[in-house]
C-alpha cells in the first residue's frame, strides 16, 4: 500500500501533485493548517508548521513526504514580510526533519522544496546544478539557508532531494491565469529590456519529474524546470499569440516598480533573470512531455 504526505499540499502545487498521484498511492495524506478531514483516499491533518503536536505519526511508513510550506514571495519584502518569507521555509523544514527521526519506519524519500532565485540573475549564460553560480541577495539567502537547513539534518533511513523550481504554468493557479488575463486585456508586452530570461515549466512535468525522482531515487539538489528557458520578450510574445492578442504594451522598468508598489508585490520576480536547466533531470533520462512553451501555452489554453 503506497503512502505519500505532502505537507502544505492544499494550494495550487499540492493540487497538481495530488491530481497526478491520486491513482497511483493508495492513501495521500496531506498536512494542512485547516481542520482534519477525509476526502475520499485524501486525508487532511491539521499542523501548525512548527512543532511536533501529534501530526508527525502519520509519517509512519510512507514512500514519500513532500513539503510544499512557506509564504507566498509574492509581497512587498518589508521587514515583516522578509522575516516571515524565511521562517515559514526553515521552521517547516526543521520540524519535518525532526519528525522523520522520531519515525521507527521514516518515510524512504523525503522531498523538500527549493527554488531557481537560488542562482544569480544571468543573461549571459545558462545555470546548471553543477557551474550554476550561487548569488548573495535577499532571495538567494533564503534559498540557501532553506537548503542547509534541509540538509544539515541526516538522515540515514531517507533519502533526500531539494527541488529548485520557478514558475509552474497550470491551468488553475499559479502565475499562467494572471499573465493570460493581462495579456487579453493587452498588458502582454515585454516587462522591462525584455532581456531577462524566464524559466518555467509545464504543470504535468512537474508532477512527473517529481515521480521521475522518486522512481529513480535521485538524491541532492536539481533543478525541475523546463529544457528551453525564453526571454521575457519572446515568452510574451508567445502569450499573445497563443492567446491572439496581436499586440502588446511594455512596461517600463520605471512603470513595473510602481505597479508592484500598488499592487504589493516586489519587481523582482518579473525583473530577475532565472536562466536555468535541469542538467541532471535530463541526463538521468528524463523526458519533457512540453518541452517547448508554444506547445505548452496551447494545452494550457484548451
Amino acid at each position: 500500500m503506497k503512502k505519500m504526505v505532502i505537507a502544505a499540499g492544499t494550494g495550487f502545487l499540492g493540487n497538481v501533485l495530488i491530481d497526478f498521484f491520486k491513482e497511483s498511492y493508495q492513501e495521500i495524506i496531506v498536512l494542512t493548517r485547516s481542520k482534519s478531514e477525509h476526502k475520499s483516499n485524501i486525508q487532511f491533518v491539521h499542523w501548525n508548521a512548527k512543532t511536533l503536536t501529534g501530526w508527525e505519526k502519520v509519517l509512519e511508513n510512507a514512500d514519500v513526504l513532500i513539503n510544499l510550506a512557506g509564504k507566498s514571495v509574492d509581497c512587498r519584502y518589508t521587514p515583516e514580510n522578509k522575516a516571515a518569507i524565511l521562517s515559514s521555509r526553515i521552521d517547516s523544514t526543521k520540524v519535518l526533519n525532526e519528525a522523520v527521526l522520531k519515525c521507527k519506519n521514516p518515510p524512504k524519500h523525503f522531498i523538500n522544496s527549493s527554488t531557481a532565485t537560488i542562482y544569480r540573475h544571468s543573461e549571459d549564460r545558462q545555470m546548471d546544478e553543477y557551474s550554476g553560480e550561487i548569488g548573495d541577495d535577499f532571495s538567494m539567502n533564503v534559498a540557501k539557508s532553506w537548503e542547509m537547513a534541509f540538509y544539515d539534518v541526516q538522515t540515514d533511513k531517507t533519502l533526500k532531494t531539494a527541488v529548485r523550481t520557478s514558475i509552474v504554468l497550470g491551468k488553475s493557479g499559479g502565475a499562467f491565469i494572471p499573465l493570460k488575463r493581462l495579456t487579453q486585456l493587452g498588458f502582454g508586452g515585454k516587462n522591462g529590456n525584455g532581456n531577462q530570461f524566464v524559466s518555467w515549466i509545464h504543470e504535468l512535468d512537474f508532477a512527473r519529474a517529481i515521480d521521475f525522482i522518486i522512481s529513480n531515487r535521485i538524491t541532492g539538489s536539481i533543478n525541475v524546470v523546463s529544457p528551453k528557458p525564453e526571454r521575457n520578450l519572446d515568452f510574451m510574445r508567445k502569450l499573445r499569440q497563443a492567446v491572439r492578442v496581436p499586440f502588446g504594451i511594455p512596461v517600463s522598468k520605471t512603470m513595473l516598480k510602481i505597479g508592484a508598489k500598488i499592487i504589493q508585490t516586489e519587481p523582482e520576480l518579473v525583473l530577475k533573470s532565472r536562466n536555468v536547466i535541469p542538467k541532471r533531470l535530463t541526463e538521468n533520462g528524463f523526458t519533457f512531455e512540453y518541452h517547448d512553451l508554444e506547445k505548452a501555452f496551447k494545452n494550457l489554453l484548451s
